[in-house]
């Protein structure tokens, strides 16, 4: 996605431990995708696909999950609204299994297929912003963009880090608090596998505590007005966000909030058909279908 000259010292990574692994202007081999349906590129289902907050990079992101959506979701145009890599994880420890490879060969393959795919780049991805308007490998990256749907919507697109006081008056903070949300991860895929064993489902620890910490709460209402205010400030009709991991779609004082989740936990996007219709989908990997359902963050919605 990057050119050649980027490397991962740039990062603050030492180029000679990586060993060979992939580097992000594609200099390695496509491989064929195993099991990629044959027709996935070749009609386009939705008028534009909404992702962000992967985390290329960490052992919770779940790449085969989202190759397995990406494959059933072809899309006109495809975002990718931040975070999508994870420089801040990467610099601590190198971590990049084929399936993360896998991934950045499908958005490339995907734009040569004649998708749009616009690469937005978040606070964990900010070495990509000083790339912003230049196209790499057929994907654009743009700080911010504007989408217009079907039925004349002008949606702001952006990452949302901005917003967050965390990131822009104690950024030392929020690296504790990727650390802290890291251990929880590892917690929670042990806790996770004693429940699968028992024959119980999956359970958010971090959810769980996002939902019943009040702070956390107010941070997340604070931080979704704040953007809506934004987005409704510069004349648009919503925004398309990222960043807190929590899917969402609503209308704030009159601005339409979309926030597309993560593919670390909930596994969730936002699509618009081709009528206009804006959705939050959430992936079921493991049945090959996606659902509107109710989980901890309400994805039961649609608007026109």
């Amino acid at each position: 996605m990057f050119p050649a000259p980027i490397t991962f010292r740039q990062w603050g990574m030492d180029d000679g431990a990586l060993g060979g692994a992939v580097h992000w202007a594609g200099l390695m081999p496509e491989v064929d995708e195993p099991n990629a349906s044959a027709t996935a590129d070749a009609g386009h289902a939705y008028r534009a696909v909404f992702i962000s907050d992967v985390h290329l990079g960490t052992a919770g992101c779940q790449a085969a999950a989202l190759l397995d959506f990406l494959r059933h979701h072809p899309s006109d145009t495809l975002y990718l609204v931040g975070d999508i890599v994870d420089g801040w994880q990467l610099r601590r420890k190198w971590f990049w299994p084929q399936a993360h490879n896998d991934v950045v060969q499908k958005l490339l393959r995907r734009a040569r297929k004649g998708c749009r795919v616009v690469f937005v780049p978040g606070n964990h991805d900010e070495f990509a912003r000083q790339f912003d308007g230049h196209n790499f490998g057929g994907i654009e990256v743009r700080n911010e963009a504007v989408h217009t749907t079907a039925t004349g919507q002008r949606l702001w697109v952006v990452h949302g880090d901005h917003f967050d006081g965390v990131i822009q008056c104690a950024k030392w903070l929020a690296y504790v608090g990727d650390n802290m949300y890291e251990f929880t991860l590892r917690l929670n895929r042990h806790l996770n596998s004693l429940r699968a064993r028992l024959g119980l489902p999956y359970w958010s620890l971090s959810q769980y505590l996002k939902h019943k910490v009040k702070s956390a709460l107010n941070y997340v209402t604070d931080f979704e007005r704040a953007v809506a205010a934004e987005a409704r400030q510069r004349g648009f009709d919503g925004v398309v966000c990222g960043h807190i991991h929590r899917a969402e779609m609503r209308s704030i004082d009159g601005t339409l909030y979309c926030n597309d989740g993560d593919w670390v936990e909930s596994l969730t996007a936002l699509v618009e058909q081709r009528d206009g219709t804006l959705a939050l989908v959430q992936w079921h990997h493991a049945a090959g279908s996606d659902a509107r359902v109710d989980p901890a963050a309400p994805l039961n919605k649609e608007l026109a």
